[in-house]
């Protein structure tokens, strides 16, 4: 990547996407996040200057700058990733660990964060906005919806569909062929040998409804 990144958001998920973005030696020119307490301080050497949508830096975007939105909140990425494609015309590039393997074969869109010693198999398509946590699987023909999320260590088997908006918890097995609705959850640890319904949340060992 020639450019240097602007991350927005400077908690959970803005402390791994830059980490993610320093393995591979990629310059972060900043961090933005809301939390006032957060700003004008420094991450990991990387100043946090200001809101997430300020203007004067986000006009950076594009020829100067990319950007990778990493705040906490789902809707809160889903909106902020919308403004950057209507008002600046960009698009969240990926923040790819260097110690992940992401097969070449492997379909991605934008705006994902794969963490450290993470798989992504071949044939397995990953959506906008998605976030795989460290030493997290994704198999072969998996499909993941926009802005669903893996903890870590979570392993989707082969063929495994998970809707939009999915929450698999930490070292949760999903067997193969599994299909887990949108916005459903499931807790960590949990081992889902059924479908889940869209909005429902599981856990345990078979995976039951909670």
């Amino acid at each position: 990547m020639e450019n240097p990144v602007i991350i927005l958001g400077a908690q959970t998920i803005g402390t791994a996407a830059l980490d993610a973005f320093l393995s591979n030696d990629v310059v972060v020119y900043c961090l933005l996040d809301d939390d006032k307490a957060l700003q004008n301080t420094e991450l990991n050497n990387v100043p946090i200057m200001g809101n997430t949508d300020d203007a004067q830096l986000l006009k950076l975007l594009g020829k100067k700058c990319e950007v990778f939105v990493a705040t906490d909140d789902t809707a809160s990425r889903r909106s902020l990733t919308n403004m950057l494609h209507e008002e600046y015309t960009v698009a969240p590039v990926n923040a790819i660990h260097a110690r992940a393997s992401v097969s070449e074969h492997a379909w991605l869109g934008h705006g994902i964060l794969v963490g450290a010693n993470a798989v992504v198999a071949s044939t397995a398509k990953v959506e906008n906005g998605v976030i795989i946590g460290p030493n997290a699987i994704v198999e072969a023909k998996v499909q993941v919806g926009e802005y669903a999320q893996l903890g870590s260590g979570a392993i989707l088997n082969a063929g495994v569909e998970v809707g939009a908006q999915a929450f698999i918890g930490s070292g949760a097995v999903v067997v193969a062929g599994v299909k887990i609705g949108a916005k459903a959850r499931v807790g960590a640890g949990s081992v889902v040998v059924a479908d889940v319904a869209a909005g429902q949340t599981v856990f345990g060992n078979p995976a039951q409804k909670v």
